[in-house]
């Protein structure tokens, strides 16, 4: 039989040590040596009671929150049915012999001193202590604590749906010791480090996962998507690393090149064996692609182009594997036939031989030590005249035949200039992705620190977890609901990328476009959030955040600068609403004009405006209503107001510019919408009861979180009134402290190896 405190009574007599200990959720070493010493010391207890009392100061395993207070309930119950003991002995003998006799007079004074020995060397104080407990009190904010409501498991398996194989496969390697992370500041060790780690990715076939199988791929898109994003709970440097090589590098030949390129290339590139680059950005061009200044001449004589850097801020800047490891780049430049500028295409450029030795024409520095990811060489590299041979264009897109004219198979410049720029969508899902990652690792370090962080009290009484107040729960739940949210949406633009049509393409983009920006913003306040709320520890680089925050900062910027991309996804929202009514007819439009008649009729009632009911609240059709609304009314008036700017004699370039804030609106209205959208989508597809409940919660927090955000908003519409906004503000408090008790379970449910969540969920963090 187990021996338990409730079959072996005698062993209670440590109960009311053991709870001390115990007490501030965290076991000192100091506590734990001098337990351990006198557990081993007593002859009275068996080996097999010693080993069971040892458990009990494991000190990774601490007491569940139940057992603990059913330890709380013996002192209790000792303390209320017998008179005031003098020191924690005769309180756990009380507790021991509560039953039956477990001891005599005569054990006593055997086992006396010793007892009196342990609580010295602990420096209790017995009485101040004994005190303690009896005025201790009960409430709700201290009996607010972590219930597992679900299967975490069965969220787990939600959440990583088809792709749970290769994401379990991603998270068993960055648990191995190979993959423990680099201390060293000096930024060479970290680049050398990151490249190994590469290195091992690219050994178990994950770096052409993307890849044609006839070139040594898996024909994976997804599946590489969900590497990048898991490895993002390890080194950010490694994913971007990754993403460099595999994602930017490789995939430019795969979706600019052609047969030709593939067949010399791909299979080096996923073995890195062939380390390379994307060279895009310029110095002064980095939004504008269009505007590149490298150029790529083409001499027919000798097919060749020659690559050119006409003046020193065209340099190429920033890129990724440039600075040490690089061998080859793709290079984006305006080809030049002629004299004639046949804008910008992407050549195949060697920069460095297989002795790492720069080549003739390049000049490469290093970009140096940056804010975060220093563990990725980013380079600024100049050509000077540097020739390439013919076949290095890559030509799926455009070319020179063989009488040295250019041809493309398509004819429009702008749409060809848009359609080889697809190839950075891929990026722009990859990224929000892995910013995503970073988020969910901050958010489970904080939510996990706050459930065992102990701070302030009633009078008399014990302790609270930070997470039990209302403030702390109010600064992270929202943005763990976030989470959940942007994961949902994350994976409809993932199946729509890989399931797209051409006529889809230009949505794809604005939304990937959009959701970047989305998602990395999400991530700097996430972040920002999380570490306050872990106070001091969350300041110690042990603890991960600050290396999270710093490595994801430039998340907002590359890719496309979030403003910029948001203004791309608002324009075309703009040129959706104006083909809806380029295409309406007199009827079609009088019926949109009668939609909006009835919205107002219905939505905009005095009922519907005050209306404060819960369930009202928590209507899925009174949140769809609302996104959509705010969302169709920015776009209107933002056409109209640019409408009546170029109608008042403005320049479009001007008017354009008056409304880039309008166009912020526009794009964070259509992706709040759209993240909504997925997340009602999601709650139908979900068949577990626990688990849906769970979720049912995380939206609603979702939903009406962002309605207060926008309250100012409804509340000029005449969409919704005073007391509705404030019964939102309120719902969204008492959200919050019902999330409370599922906050750790759903963060486990991320299933984040416990080697990339910081020192500061470990009981080693807590002795400090």
């Amino acid at each position: 039989m187990d021996i338990t405190f409730n079959n072996d009574p005698k062993l209670n007599i440590v109960l009311p040590v053991l709870y001390l200990a115990w007490q501030d959720n965290t076991l000192t070493k100091k506590e734990f040596d001098t337990l351990n010493e006198f557990i081993n010391k007593q002859e009275w207890i068996t080996k097999a009671e010693k080993e069971f009392l040892k458990s009990k100061i494991n000190l990774t395993s601490p007491p569940s929150r139940s057992e603990f207070y059913h330890w709380k309930e013996r002192i209790d119950r000792a303390l209320n049915e017998h008179k005031k003991p003098q020191n924690l002995t005769e309180l756990g003998l009380l507790i021991a012999n509560a039953d039956r006799p477990a001891f005599t007079d005569d054990d006593i004074k055997k086992i006396a001193p010793s007892f009196a020995a342990m609580e010295s060397e602990l420096g209790i104080m017995s009485r101040e202590v004994i005190s303690g407990f009896q005025s201790q009190k009960n409430t709700l904010t201290d009996k607010h604590n972590t219930v597992e409501s679900f299967d975490v498991k069965k969220l787990t398996s939600l959440l990583d749906g088809s792709q749970a194989a290769i994401i379990n496969k991603v998270k068993e390697l960055i648990a191995t010791p190979e993959f423990a992370f680099e201390t060293s500041t000096d930024i060479m060790v970290y680049r050398e480090r990151v490249l190994e780690w590469s290195k091992i990715l690219a050994e178990h076939g994950l770096g052409s996962y993307a890849y044609p199988k006839e070139h040594g791929g898996k024909d994976d898109i997804e599946g590489y998507f969900s590497i990048m994003e898991t490895l993002s709970y390890h080194d950010l440097s490694l994913v971007i690393k990754f993403g460099v090589q595999f994602g930017l590098w490789g995939m430019s030949i795969l979706s600019l090149g052609t047969e030709k390129h593939y067949a010399k290339y791909l299979k080096s590139v996923g073995t890195l064996e062939l380390p390379g680059g994307f060279a895009m950005t310029e110095t002064h061009h980095g939004s504008n692609v269009k505007g590149v200044q490298t150029t790529a001449t083409y001499n027919h004589k000798d097919r060749t182009f020659t690559i050119h850097t006409p003046e020193k801020y065209a340099r190429k800047e920033y890129i990724g594997n440039a600075a040490n490891h690089g061998e080859m780049v793709t290079v984006f430049a305006k080809l030049v036939i002629d004299e004639k500028d046949y804008g910008v295409n992407a050549f195949i450029v060697p920069i460095r031989s297989k002795d790492k030795n720069v080549l003739e024409g390049v000049t490469i520095e290093d970009c140096g030590h940056k804010m975060g990811l220093n563990g990725v060489d980013n380079g600024i590299i100049t050509f000077d005249k540097v020739v390439i041979p013919y076949e290095n264009m890559l030509d799926r897109f455009a070319q020179v035949n063989e009488k040295g004219e250019f041809e493309s198979p398509i004819p429009s410049d702008n749409r060809r200039f848009f359609t080889m720029l697809g190839t950075l969508v891929g990026g722009r899902i990859g990224i929000p992705r892995s910013a995503l990652a970073a988020a969910k690792t901050g958010i489970t370090i904080a939510i996990k620190y706050g459930n065992k962080r102990r701070q302030f009290g009633p009078e008399g009484g014990s302790e609270v977890p930070i997470l039990n107040y209302r403030m702390h729960q109010q600064r992270l739940m929202p943005y763990l609901a976030n989470a959940y949210a942007i994961h949902f949406g994350l994976q409809y633009l993932t199946k729509r990328f890989i399931n797209r049509t051409e006529n889809e393409m230009q949505e794809i983009e604005a939304l990937a476009a959009g959701m970047k920006s989305y998602s990395s913003w999400n991530t700097r306040n996430t972040l920002q959030e999380c570490r306050e709320a872990c106070g001091g520890k969350g300041y110690l680089s042990e603890n991960r955040i600050d290396d999270l925050k710093n490595d994801t900062e430039i998340y907002t910027t590359f890719e496309g600068d979030n403003t910029v991309l948001m203004q791309l996804t608002a324009k075309n929202r703009l040129g959706e609403f104006r083909k809806q009514f380029g295409e309406m007819n007199v009827s079609s439009i009088f019926s949109y004009v009668l939609d909006q008649a009835k919205t107002s009729i219905t939505e905009k009632n005095p009922f519907a405006t005050r209306n404060t009911d819960e369930q009202h609240l928590k209507d899925r059709s009174f949140h769809l209503n609302a996104f959509l609304y705010r969302e169709k009314e920015i776009v209107s008036s933002g056409a109209r107001r640019f409408k009546k700017l170029v109608d008042d004699g403005l320049d479009a370039f001007d008017a354009a510019n008056v409304m880039h804030p309008h166009m912020l609106q526009i794009a964070d209205a259509y992706l709040d919408r759209v993240f909504l959208e997925q997340f009602q989508n999601q709650l139908d597809l979900v068949n577990d009861t626990g688990v849906k409940e769970v979720l049912i919660r995380l939206y609603n927090l979702f939903a009406l979180n962002k309605i207060e955000q926008h309250k100012a908003w409804y509340l000029e519409q005449g969409y919704m009134e005073g007391v509705k906004t404030k019964a939102v503000r309120k719902l969204v408090s008492q959200l919050c402290w019902e999330i409370r008790q599922d906050a750790v379970p759903l963060v486990d449910a991320f299933n984040i190896p416990e080697n990339c969540l910081g020192a500061i969920v470990t009981n080693k963090a807590a002795e400090a």
